[in-house]
């Protein structure tokens, strides 16, 4: 992935993240009570991100398939709610070992 690709990525993050938080503030000047729409526009960021990073797990790897053994640990550790940094490292690992495997067959 280029310099000026990662920074494309970044700045549309930015924006819909950005706009997600600015435009409530711009045009509803009472306080949102709607639990479906607070909670859409608190997610909408987290979604936006996902659908732009997901396509990449499997496709950064040297096979398909290690990335497809990091994405299932990382989903699992997920669900059992570790940490941000316990899920990145293990998918990390998974993906290393994987490929080390790989390339001994």
């Amino acid at each position: 992935m280029t310099t000026e690709r990662i920074l494309l990525v970044i700045t549309i993050m930015a924006s819909i993240t950005y706009i997600c938080r600015m435009l409530p503030i711009v045009f509803i000047r009472r306080k949102i009570k709607n639990k479906y729409f607070r909670s859409f526009l608190i997610y909408l960021p987290y979604g936006v991100m996902a659908a732009m990073v997901f396509p990449k797990i499997f496709f950064s790897t040297a096979s398909i398939y290690s990335g497809i053994l990091g994405a299932i640990v990382a989903f699992i550790l997920a669900y059992k709610k570790r940490g941000l940094l316990v899920v990145a490292l293990s998918s990390i690992l998974t993906v290393a070992l994987a490929e080390w495997i790989i390339s001994l067959i």
